[in-house]
């Protein structure tokens, strides 16, 4: 299956935030928008099963100058089991305008046992922009056994502030190699969080800090070129839940908005 999600969210005189241009391809849908703290929430969905071996998912979105656009899933994401022994591809790029505010704050990522994935994102902000952006891969499907059972993924992601590029990640983990030990070290069956937040200056550190405890290993550091990211290691799905909604309320401070409600239960 190849499908796509293009959006764009541009900006009335008045400050509201519309959609000037969106366009879908299944397995990708879109619910009906709404409004919170200034913010327009869209909810990705993917009404399928999840994502098989051969899918191929491209997802572009922008904010344009003045408009503040929030981007979430309803559910979690899931990827099978390889049956034909290649990957299923997901590319997403996420470009802020100056005065523009994009998030991204998708449900948990669940690799199945035997699955293959190649997941390539771009985030790219301009002088003046503002961009938040999360992560959270799951070990699998813990509740079933399957703990660090999936066969490869790729994470790659570049981090780009002002057309000059600020971090570059690569990931390859495999259970046939080394590659799983830095997230089994901490929780053997540990939760990995990822956040980038780009276009403040400064972060809450001691809020930040606070979030550390027995269940929760985080850290954080300034990008090249501006913005920061933070990393955490949750020792379950509970741990990692809370910690991101902890995170999402302390980042929302750091740029002086108001936190929009997603529309569900978290």
């Amino acid at each position: 299956m190849n499908g796509h999600l293009y959006l764009i969210g541009s900006c009335y005189d008045s400050g509201q935030t519309y959609l000037r241009q969106r366009s879908f391809r299944a397995p990708l849908h879109l619910s009906k928008p709404h409004e919170d703290a200034g913010a327009l929430v869209v909810n990705i969905v993917n009404p399928t099963a999840g994502i098989f071996d051969g899918d191929t998912i491209e997802l572009t979105a922008e904010a344009e100058t003045g408009a503040s656009l929030v981007l979430t899933t309803p559910s979690a994401s899931r990827v099978y089991r390889s049956r034909s022994g290649g990957p299923a591809k997901v590319r997403q790029t996420f470009r802020v305008q100056e005065g523009g505010f994009l998030e991204f704050y998708p449900e948990p990522f669940i690799p199945q046992a035997g699955a293959r994935y190649q997941q390539h994102t771009e985030l790219h902000v301009a002088a003046g922009g503002q961009l938040l952006y999360f992560d959270w891969l799951t070990p699998g499907r813990v509740a079933s056994g399957e703990v660090f059972q999936y066969a490869e993924l790729n994470w790659d992601l570049d981090v780009w502030c002002a057309g000059r590029l600020a971090a570059r990640e690569r990931y390859r983990l495999s259970p046939d190699d080394s590659s799983l030990e830095s997230l089994r070290n901490v929780h053997p069956q540990g939760h990995y969080l990822g956040c980038f937040i780009l276009g403040v200056n400064e972060l809450p550190l001691e809020a930040l800090e606070a979030l550390n405890s027995p269940q929760v290993y985080l850290g954080h550091g300034p990008l090249s070129q501006g913005g920061f990211a933070i990393k955490a290691l949750c020792q379950d799905s509970l741990s990692a839940r809370r910690t991101l909604q902890q995170l999402r309320v302390i980042l929302y401070q750091a740029l002086e908005k108001q936190v929009p409600s997603l529309g569900r239960y978290m």
